[in-house]
């Protein structure tokens, strides 16, 4: 039997991810003269990243209601925990790289930041195969993104 979808949670689940995504835009300056003397030939324009990333986090939150949803109680201790970590991290690589103007440290974030959207995967498949299935774009935009950060610390 389907059920219907639970507009409560799905609410709180765009709600806590776009409050992240908005707190990481308050780094973020791709308009700067600073980022316009790094980024590397291969860099999308400027106008392309809202776009990718808003569709990206409607992803991420549409990944997080179906995984909520579908766990059990122990389960969603585990879902919360790795959405949060890697929403805290999203949030730290712009802080780290657009704010701080530090590469180097930003793409050793990044790093990190790819191993938790892969314990999202993980974490997520175990509950809700859809759900991980709304990481992957996810997965691939940080790994290209890693690649352009990784052109300009290095």
């Amino acid at each position: 039997m389907k059920r219907g979808i639970n507009w409560k949670v799905l609410i709180i689940c765009l709600i806590v991810v776009y409050a992240i995504a908005f707190a990481g835009s308050l780094f973020t300056n791709i308009d700067s003269g600073w980022y316009d003397s790094v980024k590397p030939s291969i860099t999308p324009p400027n106008y392309v990243f809202p776009i990718v990333w808003n569709i990206l986090f409607f992803m991420i939150a549409l990944s997080l209601y179906f995984a909520w949803i579908s766990a059990n109680k122990k389960q969603k201790k585990e879902v919360a925990s790795v959405f949060a970590i890697n929403l805290f991290l999203n949030l730290l690589w712009s802080f780290f790289f657009f704010k701080l103007q530090r590469p180097s440290l930003a793409f050793a974030e990044l790093v990190v930041l790819e191993a938790s959207i892969l314990a999202m995967i993980l974490t997520t498949q175990k509950v809700n195969k859809e759900s991980s299935y709304l990481l992957i774009p996810y997965l691939l935009w940080v790994t290209f993104a890693g690649v352009l950060n990784y052109l300009i610390a290095y």
